[in-house]
């Protein structure tokens, strides 16, 4: 039976050496990480940022048409959205746009993009009025279980990170709602906040808003053990197929 330790042995360094446990888990912080502190006076304008999709709407006489909702004959309704066309912001902040070209409109907000193309069409139109959305803003939400992260479109300027992690369906059963990061900005400029759901006070400070490409993380809940089980089990048949073949092996000789 000496023997028979052998080949369990082997099985069972091979297991401990596969095992890999909570390797799924995303936006891990070290122990000492000194999370941002929320800002007390958050932007409540959206800047424009390269890769923005614009919805482009050009109107004369000061938008006249938008109020002149029939037509001459009255037989048909003006549909004003078929006069609407999107632009991407290119890399280096410019929009490239009919007859003005690339306009460089990166960090400004809509209203000012709106008054500079107003000023910039004024040479061609009468009293030029426009009309700027950006179309592909939008929030990651992992809710803390997987396979249930999701993209949510960002259709005003003021959801709140409770309204983000409801808009994604809540908190799921393997979320700790006391771990809740929240992750802003490029990798070389990135801020992560932590909030904990637990409480009132935590939700009261959770009252942030959003920003476009903002990512809420919930920390799932540690299954060390199913996780061990599962990931044992193929192990541990081959374990069992080899110690079953030793002993018929042992009993035919």
């Amino acid at each position: 039976m000496n023997k028979l330790y052998i080949p369990a042995l082997i099985a069972l360094s091979f297991l401990f050496s596969s095992c890999n446990f909570n390797s799924s888990r995303m936006y891990r912080t070290k122990k000492d990480y000194v999370f941002a502190t929320p800002p007390s006076n958050p932007e409540l304008e959206y800047k424009i940022v390269p890769n923005d999709i614009l919805d482009f709407r050009l109107y004369t006489n000061d938008g006249f048409k938008l109020i002149d909702l029939y037509s001459i004959d009255n037989n048909r309704i003006m549909n004003t959205a078929s006069d609407a066309f999107t632009y991407r912001v290119e890399f280096d902040g410019q929009v490239k746009l009919p007859i003005i070209g690339r306009v460089d409109i990166k960090g400004k907000t809509l209203r000012e993009a709106e008054f500079l193309l107003q000023d910039l069409y004024t040479k061609y139109y009468i009293s030029p009025f426009v009309i700027l959305n950006v179309t592909n803003k939008r929030i990651l939400v992992f809710p803390g279980n997987g396979g249930a992260a999701k993209v949510i479109p960002m259709e005003n300027n003021n959801i709140t990170l409770v309204e983000g992690v409801a808009l994604a369906g809540g908190i799921t059963e393997n979320g700790k709602a006391k771990q809740v990061k929240l992750i802003r900005g490029e990798s070389k400029n990135q801020q992560v906040f932590l909030f904990n759901l637990n409480t009132l006070e935590g939700i009261e400070a959770a009252n942030i808003l959003l920003q476009p490409n903002d990512v809420i993380y919930i920390e799932p809940r540690s299954n060390t053990v199913r996780q061990a089980v599962r990931e044992a089990s193929p192990v541990i048949s081959l374990l069992v197929s080899v110690v079953t073949l030793y002993l018929v092996i042992t009993r035919l000789n």
